[in-house]
């Protein structure tokens, strides 16, 4: 097996998944659940490269603003590029624990598989809420890692690499199910829950996406497999293939 154990490019990798039918799927049911109007203000938190601002631009169009947020500065780089030349869309620099965006000031905000990778996501909410106009909505897309499955004649050795990405890949790996609790606890109304668990059959878009090699290489390392897992992988790689995740959608409000 081909040891890497890199991590790819950040953007390219946003922008396959962005690309892949299971990822236009389910951004598609976020602005479905977000629920833009012209004239609103949205705030995109952790908007990354700048994926998916274009989009929301054109459902707040003719007069309405969308505000990007993200810390990473070739992100940030990425994302002013990339918008340049849209006059309804601002990027700022910031961590989501604190958008600098003033006290109710925005009708609508998403996050995109981003409270996985923070540190508080309880903060993150609360921010929302002060962020927030009376009866503002928040879309969420969090994956919950524990629900990702690989089918093989060795289904053990699948379990432990899903553990291993949920435990030690990921910050907050279970964090999907938690979704509808998180938003209770910062006093915001869940409007609706929605599961998605996309089927790959391919091997090759499942290891870009979910990084099959590279993890069972690190899980080696660490202790949760042992050697013969890279034969596993292989086998599983000649096929025939399928995997599946779990993502969660979940929208909520500011109750009034």
């Amino acid at each position: 097996m081909t040891d890497s154990r890199s991590r790819p490019d950040p953007i390219a990798y946003l922008d396959q998944v962005a690309a892949s039918p299971p990822g236009r799927a389910y951004k598609r049911h976020v602005l479905d659940l977000l629920d833009l109007r012209p004239g609103q203000r949205v705030l995109d938190l952790g908007c990354g490269p700048g994926t998916d601002l274009a989009a929301m631009a054109g459902l707040v169009a003719p007069d309405g603003l969308v505000v990007g947020v993200d810390r990473d500065p070739v992100m940030l780089a990425e994302a002013r590029a990339r918008t340049a030349r849209h006059r309804l869309i601002e990027i700022r620099g910031g961590d989501v624990h604190e958008p600098p965006l003033p006290d109710g000031s925005v009708d609508r905000a998403r996050t995109d598989r981003v409270l996985q990778h923070v540190e508080d996501p309880s903060r993150v909410l609360a921010e929302f809420r002060r962020v927030a106009r009376p009866g503002g909505r928040i879309v969420l897309a969090e994956p919950d890692w524990e629900g990702l499955l690989i089918d093989s004649r060795e289904p053990a050795v699948g379990r432990e690499l899903t553990r291993f990405i949920a435990t030690e890949r990921v910050r907050n790996g279970t964090v999907g199910r938690g979704l509808t609790r998180l938003c209770a606890e910062a006093g915001l109304g869940v409007r609706a829950v929605v599961t998605v668990a996309p089927v790959y059959r391919d091997f090759d878009t499942a290891d870009q996406v979910f990084g099959l090699r590279r993890n069972v290489a690190r899980a080696i390392d660490a202790g949760y497999l042992d050697a013969d897992a890279e034969r596993w992988i292989e086998g599983v790689a000649a096929g025939p293939f399928l995997a599946t995740a779990l993502l969660f959608l979940v929208a909520a409000e500011v109750l009034t």
